[in-house]
Order: C-alpha cells, then sequence, then structure tokens
C-alpha cells in the first residue's frame, strides 16, 4: 500500500492524536484499505507497519499490548495498515499474527488466513498471545478484531483460559448472532431443514474454509456459543458496527448488550460515514472509538468525518 501521513482537519485534536502529542515513533498512515494489499504484494509475509517489534516495553500510560486479528482471507499485514500504525503512533506495543492460513502453500496462497476452522485458530492465537506476554512482560493484552477476528477470539477466551489474559476485546464489524449475507445462509439452511447441514458444514472445510459455515447464522459454532454464553465476565467488550455492512447481515448481528459490553454504531454518531465491513477498519471515527476503548479513563472526542465506502477515509492534508 502507498503511504501518507495522516490525521488531519476534523480528526487533529478531535480524535486521533499525532506521534508528536505522544512522543512514540510516527508512522505514516496509508489513505485506504487498498493500500494494504500493496504492502502485501511488496513485501509478501510481512507485517504492518508499527507491529511486532518483539523489543517494545509497553508503557505505564499503556500497559496492555494490542494483538490485531484480521478477518477472513486477509491478513496481518493487509488487514491492519491503517490501525497497527496509528496505535504505535499512539504509543503502544501492537502485535498482529496471521492465523488459519496454510503456510505450506506458495504465496499468494498462503497469504490468505482465517480460513482454518476457528476452533484451530482460536489455539493459534492462544499461543500468540503468550508469546506477546512474555516477551513484553505484561499481564494481558488487548484483542482488536476484524470480522471472523471478532469472532474467533471467543472460543479463546471461553474455552482455552484468554479470559485471564485479555482486557479488552474490540471488535470492528462484529457478528454474535452470525451473518445472513447472500444466498450462503439459505443454502445452508436448507441442507439443515434435510438434516444435512453439518455434512454440509464438514464438505465445506475439507475443501479448505472451515470457518466459512462456521461465520453463517444457524451454525454450530453459533449454537455451542450461545450455549456457552457470548461473553466472558472477566473481559471488557466494544462492539463498533456499521449500517451499512454487506457482509454482516442483518448488522445488529453485532448489537448485545451486557454490564460488560459497550455497543456503537457509527451512523448514530455521524451519518457522513459510509464505512461499510471492509472500510471500517481504515476508518477514523471507528479508530477513535478503538483508542477511546483502550484507554477509556482518557477519552477523547470522537470526530464525524465523511468515509467512503469499500476503500476507508483518504486523507488530504498533512498532519502538523
Amino acid at each position: 500500500m502507498g503511504t501518507a501521513i495522516v490525521v488531519a482537519g476534523t480528526i487533529m485534536g478531535s480524535g486521533v492524536a499525532s506521534a508528536e502529542d505522544t512522543g512514540a515513533q510516527q508512522y505514516p498512515l496509508p489513505p485506504t484499505f487498498l493500500d494494504g494489499i500493496g504492502m502485501e504484494l511488496a513485501n509478501p509475509g510481512g507485517s504492518a507497519p508499527g507491529s511486532n517489534d518483539w523489543s517494545c516495553v509497553p508503557s505505564e500510560e499503556h500497559p496492555d499490548p494490542v494483538v490485531l486479528v484480521h478477518g477472513t482471507a486477509a491478513n496481518r499485514q493487509d488487514n491492519w495498515a491503517y490501525l497497527s500504525p496509528l496505535l504505535a503512533n499512539e504509543g503502544y506495543c501492537v502485535f498482529a499474527l496471521t492465523y488459519g492460513n496454510y503456510p505450506d502453500l506458495p504465496w499468494p496462497l498462503s497469504a490468505f488466513g482465517g480460513l482454518k476452522p476457528m476452533e484451530q485458530s482460536a489455539a493459534e492465537l492462544s499461543v500468540f498471545v503468550d508469546e506477546v506476554l512474555e516477551a513484553t512482560g505484561a499481564e494481558k493484552v488487548a484483542l482488536v478484531g476484524h470480522s471472523q477476528g471478532t469472532l474467533m477470539p471467543t472460543y479463546y477466551l471461553n474455552r482455552l483460559g484468554g479470559n485471564t489474559k485479555v482486557r479488552d476485546h474490540i471488535s470492528l464489524a462484529p457478528l454474535w448472532d452470525g451473518s445472513h449475507a447472500f444466498l450462503l445462509e439459505a443454502t445452508f439452511s436448507l441442507f439443515g431443514q434435510a438434516g444435512l447441514r453439518d455434512e454440509l458444514e464438514q464438505l465445506v472445510a475439507t475443501v479448505g474454509c472451515g470457518a466459512c459455515p462456521q461465520v453463517l447464522a444457524g451454525s454450530q459454532w453459533f449454537r455451542d456459543l450461545h450455549a456457552d454464553g457470548v461473553y466472558a465476565p472477566e473481559v471488557r467488550y466494544t462492539n463498533i458496527i456499521t449500517r451499512y455492512d454487506e457482509l454482516v447481515l442483518p448488522h445488529t448481528s453485532g448489537y448485545r448488550e451486557a454490564d460488560n459490553a459497550t455497543n456503537f454504531v457509527l451512523q448514530d454518531h455521524c451519518e457522513a460515514d459510509w464505512a461499510e465491513h471492509v472500510a471500517i477498519v481504515n476508518d477514523p471515527v471507528a479508530a477513535a472509538v478503538v483508542l477511546n476503548a483502550l484507554d477509556p479513563d482518557n477519552p477523547r472526542p470522537v470526530p464525524c468525518v465523511s468515509v467512503p465506502p469499500f476503500t476507508g477515509w483518504s486523507p488530504t492534508a498533512p498532519a502538523p
């Protein structure tokens, strides 16, 4: 992805602070989601700027390292080209993994993550979090996930002991009730009426995408999740939702109330924000909500700026 110096206009001083404000190293922020794909093309298997510095020592202001968890078919670089440097500029230790991929395949096939069954991916996340905690000496981490990266960690939190190692679970485009996207959910529902849904899920998993049927409403994954209880009581949850989500249908699947959860619908705050499922990770409005969730004791105003769909916000003026 190309780069552009970021955080200008209405963002300055009202949503996302500049690196000069924090004393942290300044990384340029890419203007669109598509720039992350460019980064992967230029540096296959690399990490997004600002992430995976294993010598990073958390500060007193930000003691919890941030672990970024990508969505289906994405990876640690292309999904986080915007939020990774932004969080690093704010002084956080930022880490990101590629999970659920097939690393033995040649690139670019190896670059597609989030394909294996989410139980397997959760085990990978567990190992990665332990590595982050050991390297940084931190007691807990904060998870920031997108799409499947909001859902898969629930298995880690609820079944693999992650609830003792995670303080915050911040979700961009979550889907706690599954998705009815396109005709996929209807197809699986028809097989379910014939008593064959589990067999169809297994078939799809066998051909290489075990997570794909799991994220659909009515899957065995969601039956198990709801039986367990979606939220771990020890963890603080923030759900960042867009009305224009074309993959999480309905978008209210991401809205779930609890004493330890906050729900934020972007367009309830800013009608000019047209970010949908993809652009939400390059959205300065959503980014400000992420920062407030990570540091609730020092909240900042959430800006309202026009954000286009599919690409995210493109800055037009340099930071001071």
